[in-house]
């Protein structure tokens, strides 16, 4: 099938029937304007960021900006959110496929984050049917069936959609203009604004996005920018765009209020995003001899550097008259297990009690099985409000408080293995188009296999990656356990009824991205490169 592609555009990839009604001549010609208009300065922004890592590298460490601090003091608020947007106690995410969509929107939650990046696999049939997928459901027309016959349909009352593109350092590789790949972010959102947020307003509910992985208020600038000039071209008020951002960088941490400041005019606050906040913390500190962190289990929202970054948060967003939204939890209900799943709804309830005592407005949930318990620790603090946007933090937070990575121990070989088999088994996955698995009953995504191959990779090269038993970690260790551990996953999917064609190849993947001399910023750049 061919497409009627604006001047200077390619497209590289298959066009399945549907996927004309997404790739239309008008849509396509937002993407190649934002495009043009803005892809100098996202690679200026990715330069940047390379920039800043040799300096941290070399011993640099963050602090607040000095040329800032007008921002800071001055007095300003967010302008004023809309009435959808006021009441998000409970926020599930998902995928963008057919029944993730539809189970998510009638899960109860308050708000639904429908998501094109770190639980969705970036296959191009997993993009367009997305925004296929997303056209039919914001206008009520969405249905799946499954091998069974059974139907899902959307019910009368749903979640607010909120939709997240992919960040600023991810490129979409099937289409390029005058030659240069766009950004996949531009491209997810010039889309999915084209054909929706005429509908999303007159319906009330919209057009909401979750901006992901920034690590500077310029790069919401950029955002902020888009933002205005794709409303100026289709036709809608400026402000119309409302974005939360996930803070989700050890950087954006000392950028918080800058970063609100810029997209003052389409806020809708700031998300706490533990798990890549945990895998940026590594990455920046890699080569910092003093750096080490515990096992990935023993780095709850409890201790010193999560804690002080999510009152923080909360302390900016309500100062600034902004909802301040609290991370995902990444347990999931278990079945046939009663004493295990007490276990986990328990950890859920204690995880949004904290955050509903500390202030913020609401927080994520990764299955609609933990909506009406999440809601009830949000209810129990917030009784009739739908926000607690009054509530004001007044502990003033020091970079030191931000930088004050403990635990550091224990590192066990049990969370060394855990790490290996975690993270073979999501790559497995991904590499087939699942972004979003399931595994040792928690919900697993890009971020977690982040901090899984980053941190075998630091405690091999760090002096601190010692075992409690007194065995330092090396190359020659993981590599055994790699192979071990293979063979386990191999089993557990094989007992699912699924494929294992991919998990080799996985394997592969872990060792080099682990064990390289050079650490990859980003597993799923080289990922993404492999993929179809």
């Amino acid at each position: 099938m061919s497409l009627n592609l604006p001047a200077g555009m390619q497209i590289n990839a298959p066009i399945q029937p549907g996927y004309e009604t997404i790739l239309t001549a008008d849509a396509l010609a937002l993407v190649a304007k934002l495009h043009r208009a803005f892809e100098g300065r996202r690679q200026e922004l990715l330069q940047a960021r390379v920039a800043r890592q040799a300096r941290i590298d070399a011993g640099e460490m963050p602090d607040f900006l000095p040329e800032t601090k007008h921002i800071r003091d001055g007095d300003w608020r967010i302008a004023p959110l809309p009435k959808a947007l006021e009441r998000r106690r409970t926020e599930i995410t998902g995928p963008v496929e057919a029944k993730m969509i539809i189970n998510a929107y009638n899960s109860g939650a308050d708000s639904y984050m429908s998501d094109f990046e770190d639980s969705n696999s970036p296959k191009w049939d997993n993009q367009i049917q997305g925004q296929v997928n997303l056209y039919k459901a914001i206008r009520r027309q969405l249905s799946f069936t499954n091998e069974a016959g059974k139907e899902y349909t959307l019910n009368e009352k749903i979640a607010t959609l909120q939709i997240r593109p992919r960040g600023w350092h991810l490129d979409e590789k099937h289409v390029t203009v005058d030659g240069q790949r766009v950004s996949g972010g531009i491209f997810d959102f010039a889309l999915v604004l084209f054909h929706n947020a005429k509908e999303q307003v007159a319906r009330g509910d919209g057009p909401f996005f979750y901006l992901p992985k920034m690590e500077s208020h310029l790069e919401a600038r950029l955002w902020n920018d888009v933002f205005v000039m794709a409303q100026e071209l289709i036709g809608l008020p400026q402000g119309t765009i409302k974005a939360t951002v996930l803070v989700e960088t050890i950087l954006a941490t000392f950028e918080m209020e800058e970063i609100l400041y810029e997209l003052r005019e389409h806020s809708a606050g700031l998300n706490a995003g533990r798990w890549d906040y945990i895998f940026s913390c590594i990455k920046k500190f890699k080569k910092n001899a003093d750096f080490c962190l515990a096992n990935r289990g023993a780095i709850t929202m409890e201790v010193p550097f999560m804690r002080s970054y999510a009152l923080q948060l909360v302390k900016i967003c309500h100062k600034r008259g902004a909802p301040a939204m609290g991370g995902m939890s990444a347990l999931i209900p278990i079945k046939n297990d009663p004493v295990a799943n007490e276990k986990a709804l328990a950890g859920i309830r204690h995880d949004k009690t904290r955050d509903a005592n500390d202030g913020f407005d609401g927080g994520w949930v990764a299955h609609p099985g933990l909506v009406a318990i999440a809601g009830e620790e949000f209810q129990k603090v917030l009784g009739e409000r739908p926000n607690q946007w009054e509530k004001q933090r007044d502990e003033t937070f020091t970079a030191a408080d931000f930088l004050n990575f403990q635990p550091a121990q224990p590192i066990t070989e049990a969370g060394v293995r855990n790490n290996i088999n975690v993270g073979i088994h999501y790559l497995g996955s991904w590499l087939t188009g699942n972004g979003c698995v399931p595994i040792h009953n928690l919900m697993e995504d890009a971020a977690t296999a982040e901090i899984s191959r980053s941190q075998v990779w630091q405690w091999v090269v760090s002096p601190k990656g010692v075992l409690d038993d007194g065995r330092k970690v090396t190359a020659e260790m993981v590599r055994g356990m790699i192979a071990e551990e293979l063979v386990k996953v191999k089993a557990t999917v094989t007992a699912q009824g699924e494929d294992t064609a991919s998990y080799d190849q996985a394997a592969v993947i872990f060792d080099k991205m682990s064990l390289t001399p050079e650490y990859p910023e980003f597993l799923t750049l080289p990922l993404y490169e492999a993929m179809d």
